[in-house]
């Protein structure tokens, strides 16, 4: 006796559906997963440019995007913070589409291998910072904190601001740039430009190191603000 066995049109119609939103389904994750990739290397290639120079060996961990956001094109890095070296915990923003308008951010964990710092000696507060008081030690960057200075020529013939003991790292609010202006003090103020150069005395009304604006008193109601460039020597660019 044959007996033979139909799947009814109704079933059938199911199954192909399923099937079809399957395939779907797979073409849209792969399409996913390539963009998300893309992503990643450009992410991952700009936080090795910007790390490569800080030590011996870099270690860059990315976490991947959210699956719910929709795809970045043409995707532009940047540092969220740009003014803190990028080390240990990052927050990294990605400009998408032509006009860059799109942001989102991704995380970005930085372990960098390198020289650092420390204090030789115990330094009393007050101290000019010479290259003598300083040792090198090695270890990973990123566990420092980040006012962390790492380099010997942003902390030599700076004055320390607090004491600090031998061994520590040395951080930026730890020290100070000496003073090469003082309040009331007669300075020389430079006036300069392509073509021309003229200076003329006036009085400090603030303290100033090298770089910072300060104000200069030249009369009664005459007050501008000029860079400290040397000791009693301020300068303004036109």
């Amino acid at each position: 006796m044959l007996r033979l066995r139909f799947t009814k049109p109704s079933t059938l119609r199911f199954w192909q559906l399923a099937f079809f939103w399957a395939i779907l389904s797979v073409t849209a994750f792969t399409r996913i997963q390539a963009d998300d990739d893309n992503l990643l290397q450009q992410v991952h290639q700009f936080l090795y440019e910007e790390t490569q120079a800080l030590g011996e060996e870099v270690v860059i961990d990315l976490r991947p995007p959210s699956p719910h956001l929709p795809e970045c094109v043409q995707p532009e890095p940047f540092l969220a913070n740009a003014n803190q070296a990028p080390l240990g915990r990052v927050s990294v923003g990605v400009r998408c589409g032509e006009d860059g308008r799109q942001v989102r951010y991704l995380q970005a964990q930085i372990d960098v291998i390198g020289d650092y710092v420390v204090a030789a000696r115990d330094i009393e507060r007050g101290t000019l910072i010479t290259s003598s008081m300083l040792s090198e030690r090695g270890g990973n960057l990123g566990d420092l904190s980040a006012q962390a200075l790492t380099a010997e020529e942003d902390i030599v013939g700076k004055i320390a601001q607090r004491p600090i003991r031998s061994g520590s790292v040395f951080l930026a609010h730890y020290l100070q740039a000496p003073h090469l202006v003082e309040r009331g003090q007669r300075v020389t103020v430079i006036a300069q430009g392509s073509a021309f150069r003229v200076s003329r005395e006036g009085e400090a009304l603030e303290d100033g190191a090298l770089g910072e604006q300060i104000r200069v008193r030249f009369g009664p109601r005459e007050i501008m603000t000029a860079r400290v460039a040397e000791r009693g020597i301020l300068v303004v660019d036109f």
